[in-house]
This record gives C-alpha cells, structure tokens and sequence, in this order.
C-alpha cells in the first residue's frame, strides 16, 4: 500500500460524502430549515462537513484503509437539522432525507458515464494498463452505489428510515422516535444494515458493472 492507494480510495470518499451531506442541506434549505445552512453545511466544500464529523470523514476512513492494507474504506458524516421543522413537514423532511442518496446517484451516474465514454474509447476496465482516471472513476462509481444502496435501507438512523417516516408520519413515527432516544438502538441498526449490505449490494454493483 502506498500514498497513491490511500488518496484513491480517501477522496472519492471524502468528496462522496461531502456531496451526500451537501445534498440534505440544500434540500433542507430549500425547504424552511435554515440549521445546516447557518452551519455552512449547504457547500460542496468538505471543511465545514469535516469540521461537524472529523472522525467519521477523516479518521474512520483512514483507519480502515490502513486495516484492510489499502483494499476498502468507509466512513460517515451528519447533518443538523430542526426537529421541530421535520415533525411539522414530514414530507419535505423526507425529500430532505431522500438528497443525499440521490446525490449518491447522480455521483455514480457521473461516474459510469465516464467509463463508458473511456470504454467506448477502446478501455480495458480490468486490464493491467488502467490508468488514473478509470481507477478513479470506477471508485466514484462503487463507492457511490454502495453509500446509496447502505443509506436507503428503512433501518435508523439511516435515510430510509426517514423518508419511511415522511411518508408514514403517524404510523413510523412514534416508533422511530423511540428507538432514536435510545442510543444503543443507533448502533444495532448500523450493525444490522451493515449485515444486510452482504446481500444488498453485491446484486446492485454486479448490475450496474453489467451495464458497462
């Protein structure tokens, strides 16, 4: 492993979540709720994002791509918002929740795009002279479906439990209110959607790789 394999897999990461976390604000904003706006937080620049979550945006994915000796990385950021803004607009809370994977897409959508251009070009995606831009490209490319596909799953506290309750405020609610006053009930979710992944996400990057 060397700098060149930590920089591949640490910024697309680093730009891929500042984009997701970018996406919540914006759509927050545009919606009424000011909170991660007055944060700084609707910006494709990453230093606010870090400044809110170092350890999620800087730390955790370095340890893991030291850990996995280069192989994979993963990590997480936040965005404030008004609670009292998402219990009286649940719908808007749920396009709010709704940006950042969709951000995620339209990163990977970007990505694939390219590849195909370069594919088109007479480009082996696998083949031992790939170059920087296809190896970056393809990064973007699977680290932005796997943050979509994670980040949809209807478990809390991830994105899919959000917009489940924007669309179903009155029955989804109450529940996830609960389970979001406990902590530990935080943590079993990641756990839990992160088990999930292993059936999830092999079936979504294998299609879209098809598509190439």
């Amino acid at each position: 492993m060397d700098l060149a394999q930590v920089l591949l897999l640490f910024i697309p990461l680093l730009i891929s979540l500042t984009v997701h976390e970018a996406g919540h604000a914006l759509v927050a904003y545009w919606g009424g709720d000011r909170t991660a706006y007055l944060g700084g937080q609707v910006s494709l620049n990453p230093v606010p994002h870090v400044k809110r979550e170092p350890f999620g945006m800087v730390i955790l994915p370095l340890i893991a791509i030291f850990m996995s000796q280069g192989q994979w990385t993963i990590g997480f950021a936040s965005t404030p918002i008004d609670p009292l803004w998402a219990q009286a607009h649940p719908r808007r809370a749920a396009l709010m929740a709704l940006a950042g994977p969709v951000a995620n897409l339209l990163l990977a959508a970007l990505a694939f795009a390219l590849l195909k251009v370069l594919m088109a070009s007479g480009m082996d995606l696998y083949g031992p002279g790939t170059g920087a831009v296809e190896k970056i490209a393809l990064m973007f490319l699977t680290l932005n479906v796997l943050l979509m596909v994670f980040n949809l799953i209807p478990i809390p506290p991830l994105d899919g439990a959000s917009v489940l309750e924007g669309l179903l405020p009155r029955q989804i609610g109450p529940l996830l209110n609960l389970v979001r006053a406990t902590p530990m009930f935080g943590i079993i979710g990641i756990v839990a959607a992160w088990k999930l992944m292993d059936v999830l996400y092999p079936p979504a990057l294998d299609f879209v790789l098809g598509m190439l």
